[in-house]
């Protein structure tokens, strides 16, 4: 759940009330540890790969999957932010964030670009970003990793990396942070 979700503004705001607690702050760094390797094994050399975190809720582990590669790898891999408010099929109806704004300050063409979020839920949001990415640039791959994949989706759209598989009902929210993973509801 992202931060424009959190903001209880309507028609998506509201209050996370939170039902159980499904990873702690340790469980969500073993995960971007692990995901890190994963990047690492996936990828011949980390010469061109990317991470771009989408504005709001995959910003924190973009910039913590970023660190953990270049503890790993001690190489420091170039890291943005994307907002697809403006690329989304439900835009006028989400809100959109002044301080939520692109930063990719590196030439995405011909790199492997890793898109990180918090939560892929329909894959509209990952079908947004790809259209994002590719109006600045033509990148060799486009990799997604997420904290939690919950299931209910809209359009062919699979992660390649995923902290957490969650099963989850429709009516049900995620909130993935550095802190942790919740299942709840949004109280209106």
């Amino acid at each position: 759940m992202a931060k424009r979700e959190r903001s209880g503004k309507p028609p998506y705001g509201g209050f996370f009330h939170a039902h159980s607690h499904v990873m702690d702050a340790a469980a969500v760094q073993r995960a971007i540890k692990r995901i890190a390797h994963e990047i690492i094994e996936q990828n011949e050399s980390l010469d061109d790969v990317c991470i771009v975190g989408l504005q709001t809720g995959g910003i924190d582990f973009a910039e913590a999957i970023a660190a953990a590669l270049a503890k790993i790898e001690e190489k420091i891999v170039p890291s943005g932010k994307l907002d697809v408010a403006l690329y989304r099929d439900d835009i006028g109806i989400r809100p959109i964030l002044p301080e939520a704004t692109t930063e990719i300050t590196f030439d995405i063409d011909r790199k492997n670009v890793v898109l990180v979020d918090d939560v892929l839920f329909t894959g509209r949001t990952i079908r947004s970003a790809m259209d994002a990415l590719i109006d600045s640039g033509r990148p060799k791959t486009i990799q997604l990793a997420v904290m939690v994949d919950r299931g209910h989706r809209e359009l062919p759209i699979r992660p390649d990396y995923v902290g957490k598989n969650l099963p989850t009902r429709k009516g049900e929210a995620v909130n993935a942070t550095l802190d942790g993973v919740e299942l709840g509801e949004i109280l209106r």
